[in-house]
């Protein structure tokens, strides 16, 4: 444990605790991690945790007193040439740095590592014996998305309805394609967008959870013969695995760092109305 009442941490020494989990050499190439804004020196006291770097979670940042905030989702992930306040992502930037702020996203190499987001989101329901979906080489305990089976086959409705009540609540809830009536007990699952993951999943699972399907992919895998889907909302599959980042930091930093879980619901859908029967 870093932990102790003399040790003062460090926006550098949350990070390094962050990363010795969720090294940076996971991440994909195309992906946007690390220490977005902020000074490395800075003393942190307290460090709040969200999905989304968006100005919602930075108010509550500054309604919390946080010195730090960690997201899943990165602020930027292309070049950008502006950061002026009356743009959107200008003024994240803008009201954290004008108030210490310091920001850090840990995405794909929290997906990737082991456990990781697919982890907490199978956990969540219950899988056991996990295995990456699709592993980073032969053999290795990371890669994306998780497999892995429930303790008792269930209809795939029922498996719904279970993933229904255990995840934060959105106006998504859970779609679902596929016989409601067949039996469950292998079960993939992929943290955030998973269409890339179909095929892997209809090789080796009863049901596959993710986020983010689109109509004709989804047609197109059910024609094929492929494994039914449950199309959760992509804030509540991520949002999952912040309590266990949370743990894993008070057990690392001790309490030296106060470390909060934002509640808020980042889900940009505010709104579901069922078609009249």
């Amino acid at each position: 444990m870093l932990g102790s009442l003399r040790f003062m941490a460090t926006v550098a020494s949350v990070i390094e605790a962050v990363e010795r989990r969720y090294p940076t050499s996971l991440a994909a190439g195309w992906d946007s991690v690390g220490l977005v804004c902020g000074d490395p020196d800075a003393s942190v006291r307290r460090v709040l945790l969200a999905v989304d770097p968006v100005i919602e979670v930075v108010d509550e940042a500054l309604l919390v007193q946080a010195d730090l905030v960690i997201t899943h989702h990165p602020l930027f992930l292309s070049g950008t040439h502006s950061v002026a306040a009356n743009q959107p992502r200008g003024r994240v930037v803008h009201d954290l740095v004008s108030h210490g702020i310091a920001l850090y996203a840990a995405h794909t190499n929290a997906d990737h590592a082991n456990p990781g987001v697919s982890d907490a989101l199978a956990s969540s329901i219950g899988l056991t014996k996990l295995q990456p979906l699709v592993p980073d080489a032969p053999g290795s305990h990371t890669g994306i998305g998780r497999l892995g089976t429930l303790a008792q086959a269930m209809p795939l409705l029922m498996l719904a309805d279970h993933l229904a009540a255990v995840l934060p609540a959105t106006h998504h809830g859970v779609r679902v394609a596929g016989d409601p009536t067949s039996l469950v007990t292998t079960v993939a699952v992929c943290g955030g967008s998973g269409a890339d993951l179909l095929d892997e999943a209809a090789l080796v699972a009863d049901a596959f959870i993710t986020s983010d399907l689109k109509h004709h992919r989804t047609q197109d895998h059910l024609a094929a013969g492929g494994c039914p889907v449950l199309d959760i909302a992509h804030w509540a599959g991520e949002w999952l695995w912040l309590p266990v980042l949370a743990n894993e930091l008070t057990t690392d930093l001790g309490t030296t760092v106060e470390v909060l879980v934002s509640r808020i619901c980042t889900d940009p859908w505010t709104a579901h109305v069922r078609s009249p029967r």
